[in-house]
């Protein structure tokens, strides 16, 4: 699979100058980890689930979340559960139907309630397991994060199956000041011994902003509530950092989901590629899609990559603002070339900044491997276009 390989070829010439890489379930965690991107959460007791996640890929979805966790009511989980078995044996069995552009399997994860569900459900999944990516691990710290974490493990083990985790950070601990720190340091403890297995690390704001009666408006960002941007601030601190240590982080939920493509489509559709971008920004706007779009630039800014969805409508958006545009892609490779040449400061190529070659650095690195998995907008593409061609049909 690829970020907008459902495009038509035409489509993908016209937008990119480097297109996007492919990858599938077996690369590395460190290429998956980017590759994310927009992950749609659905709940697990969706009587046609096999069909949502057939439709979702075909749509441009790469990486997707079955939950039995609060999406479904406690009564509802034995059920749930059952459910997903029987759904991961429909996809099992049309296995022999995918191919073509946009028909594969996204990145699959089931977001479990207990550790015990882990080893359950990889038993019960049979030879179906190999469609599943690994598991999502809720309200995860040190001391409840090592139950799952064992539990992960041995079900790898027994199956002879790579299983990834994404541990979410949304307990109360995490978010009051007096226990942050050791909470933070513990964490880091128990991802760094697990690493080989934990994929990335998910922020669960909605649970932030419950412990203190908090919700955001929809023209407010995660990082306009300022309770919940420290606690980002002081987990990209601690878990995020580009010396080799970090994880990747991925940006928050945003709950809003009432603007519908079909508001804005129209306007997009009617112009995809011609300099009339910022009008069409402008319809963006006027529909209520502007906290959304800042929190994904707020996201990267702050050192997160990829985004929580919990509505098809929010995808396109993330995958179009994670494309690097041409402008950061010559200065990133400006930079590491300069940085074989022993470093200095150098004029980018669009001589509207300067690019300095050492304190760049693990930006540019960062901004390329984004490039790999998103790809490179051609010189003059903005995100309107991409977000234009992404729009299901």
């Amino acid at each position: 699979m690829r970020h907008f390989g459902h495009l038509d070829e035409q489509v993908q010439e016209a937008l990119f100058h480097r297109r996007p890489a492919e990858f599938d379930s077996a690369s590395p965690a460190a290429v998956l980890s980017v590759a994310l991107g927009a992950t749609l959460y659905s709940p697990a007791n969706r009587p046609r689930l096999a069909d949502d996640v057939l439709k979702q890929a075909a749509q441009g979805v790469v990486s997707m979340v079955l939950c039995l966790e609060d999406s479904i009511d406690d009564a509802e989980v034995e059920q749930a559960e059952a459910n997903l078995v029987g759904q991961f044996a429909d996809l099992g069995r049309r296995a022999g139907q995918w191919g073509g552009r946009g028909a594969c399997l996204p990145l699959l994860f089931i977001r479990v309630r207990t550790p015990g569900q882990i080893t359950d459900l990889a038993a019960r999944l049979g030879g179906d397991l190999r469609l599943l990516s690994g598991f999502v691990l809720p309200k995860f710290t040190e001391g409840s994060g090592i139950p799952f974490l064992e539990a992960l493990t041995a079900a790898q083990e027994e199956h002879g199956q790579r299983l990834l985790a994404m541990p979410v950070l949304e307990s109360p601990e995490l978010l009051h000041l007096e226990t942050r720190q050791e909470t933070l340091a513990g964490i880091a403890r128990t991802v760094d011994k697990y690493r080989e297995n934990v994929l990335a690390l998910r922020l669960g704001v909605t649970d932030f902003c419950s412990a203190y009666g908090l919700r955001r408006a929809p023209d407010m960002t995660a990082y306009d509530v300022q309770i919940v941007a420290g606690v980002i601030a002081d987990v990209v601190n601690v878990l995020g950092r580009a010396d080799g240590t970090g994880f990747t982080v991925t940006g928050p939920v945003w709950e809003y989901f009432r603007v519908q493509e079909r508001m804005f489509k129209p306007q997009l559709r009617r112009t995809p590629f011609t300099p009339k971008a910022e009008k069409l920004r402008a319809a963006l706007i006027e529909h209520d899609m502007d906290g959304l779009l800042r929190e994904i630039e707020l996201d990267r800014a702050n050192g997160l990559l990829g985004k929580t969805c919990i509505h098809p409508s929010h995808v396109p958006a993330v995958h179009a603002l994670s494309v690097v545009s041409h402008e950061e892609y010559c200065d990133a490779a400006d930079i590491l070339d300069g940085d074989r040449s022993g470093g200095g400061v150098l004029r980018s190529a669009y001589t509207n900044k300067m690019n300095e070659v050492k304190p760049h650095r693990a930006w540019a690195e960062r901004t390329l491997r984004r490039a790999e998995m998103f790809g490179v907008a051609r010189e003059g593409v903005t995100f309107v276009e991409l977000l234009a061609a992404a729009l299901p049909s």
